[in-house]
Order: C-alpha cells, then sequence, then structure tokens
C-alpha cells in the first residue's frame, strides 16, 4: 500500500457496512491486517471509530469490510508522522469528553459510545466501542457511556492521589446531550429515568460530592464525536487539532 493514493479521513462517512456486504475474502489475511490496526489505535486515537467498524467482522469479513480497512491504509499513508505530542500546561486537572451515536450498528442497530481523557490538558486515555445490549431509549445508552466515562475519570484521580500529583481540583465532564444532563440536576423526572436509576444515582452522588463537574458542549466542538462516527476531513482535523493530535511531517 505504499504506493497508494491517500485520503482525508479514516473512514467514508456515507458509509455504512454490513454484515453480508460483498463476497468472502481471506479471512486470515483481514485478521492479520485489522490486528496491526488494533495495536496502533494505541497512540492513534483518530482511526480508533474506524478501526472498531472493521473489527466487528472478524469472523466473517467481506469484500466491502476489506475495502474499508484499505481505507485506512490510505488514511494513514498521507498521515504518516502524525501523533500526540504532550505539552505543560501548568495543572493536572481531569476532564473528559464523552459521547454516543444511537442506533447507528445497521446490524442490530446497537449504539457506538466513545470517550476522551484528558490529564493537564492532554490526551492520556480514550475509547470507542460499541455496545454490547441494545438501548430502547436514547438517554438510557447515553448515561451509560457517561457512567463508563465517570468511572475512567475517578481511576485517573485515584492514580493521582497515588503518584502524590493531585491537586483536589474538580473533575469536569463535557457532553452535548441537553436531556442527560436535565435529567441530572433534576431527579424529579421519574417517567424518563426509571430505567437508569442506578446510573443516575451513581452520577448524582458524584455531583453533590463536588467532585465532578457536568456541563455542556456544542456538537462542533464534541472531541468524542470522531470516536463515535465517521467525519469529514475538516471536522476531522478541528477534533484532531483539540486532541492534541500533530503531524511532524507537515510543513510549518
Amino acid at each position: 500500500m505504499l504506493g497508494c493514493r491517500p485520503v482525508a479521513s479514516p473512514i467514508d462517512p456515507k458509509i455504512k457496512l454490513t454484515k453480508l456486504a460483498g463476497e468472502k475474502v481471506d479471512r486470515e489475511r483481514y485478521q492479520r491486517l485489522v490486528g496491526r490496526l488494533i495495536y496502533l489505535t494505541h497512540t492513534r486515537p483518530d482511526i480508533s471509530f474506524a478501526v472498531s467498524v472493521v473489527s466487528r467482522y472478524m469472523h466473517d469479513p467481506r469484500k466491502d469490510h476489506m475495502d474499508a480497512v484499505y481505507h485506512i491504509l490510505r488514511y494513514l499513508k498521507g498521515a504518516l508522522g502524525k501523533g500526540l505530542i504532550f505539552r505543560k500546561h501548568g495543572h493536572f486537572n481531569i476532564e473528559g469528553y464523552c459521547d454516543s451515536d444511537w442506533a447507528s450498528c445497521a446490524d442490530d442497530r446497537k449504539s457506538t459510545s466513545g470517550y476522551c481523557m484528558f490529564v493537564g490538558g492532554n490526551l492520556v486515555s480514550w475509547k470507542s466501542k460499541k455496545q454490547s445490549v441494545e438501548q430502547g431509549q436514547q438517554q438510557k445508552q447515553e448515561y451509560r457511556v457517561i457512567v463508563v466515562g465517570v468511572v475512567e475519570m475517578l481511576w485517573l484521580r485515584t492514580l493521582q492521589i497515588e503518584l502524590k500529583m493531585n491537586q483536589e481540583s474538580q473533575m469536569r465532564l463535557w457532553c452535548d446531550n441537553k436531556s442527560a444532563i436535565s435529567i441530572a440536576n433534576n431527579p424529579v423526572q421519574h417517567d424518563r429515568t426509571k430505567h437508569i436509576e442506578i446510573d443516575r444515582f451513581f452520577i448524582k452522588e458524584k455531583l453533590d460530592s463536588g467532585i465532578l463537574k457536568w456541563s455542556h458542549v456544542s456538537t462542533e466542538d464534541e472531541v468524542a464525536d470522531c470516536l463515535t462516527k465517521g467525519l469529514g476531513p475538516v471536522s476531522l482535523s478541528r477534533l484532531c487539532d483539540k486532541m492534541g493530535l500533530v503531524d511532524i511531517f507537515r510543513p510549518s
């Protein structure tokens, strides 16, 4: 693939892969390629969503699935020098972004969730994954990814305490779903929270204790958006800049 033509995004935003998308291809070759890409996601959050999509079909890969893998390789060809850069910002505050794409999987209508965590202004943790169970309500699956994000933030806070670098600062979680934020701040909405009682009480406890602050962010500035859906080149480039991804080969 060294002689391929580069593309500007790791996955086509218009593509909708399904289980029976084309003829069968060499499964071992497909698994080797995707396996290597999975390792690469440990340092390249920009391809996390695309790799999570193609990894769903490891057991029975088809032509369209392989084409999607080649698309990722073409994107990497044009961004060989891209990686995370860590800068000193004078603090160790924990901030997180979480998002979900409701019923995005064309096969089983399960949602895709994603989060990314910053410590001291630098990206240190991220995840893009299709949820394991079907979510009948959008608020329910939003709360599920938020709870997972809060657990990750609490783990980072515990790690800071063990390393003697905790500044007792308030953790901040950003989300673009105003309805979910409203439910957390208004426990009276019983008809909308009866399916997420445990999650709601867990988040409410952290909010009341003062260690967590939940804020709304516009969809355009939702960093975790690139972990739940395919984006165009402009949106992807803007969010990659926010995550701290820098291409060392790009002319200054």
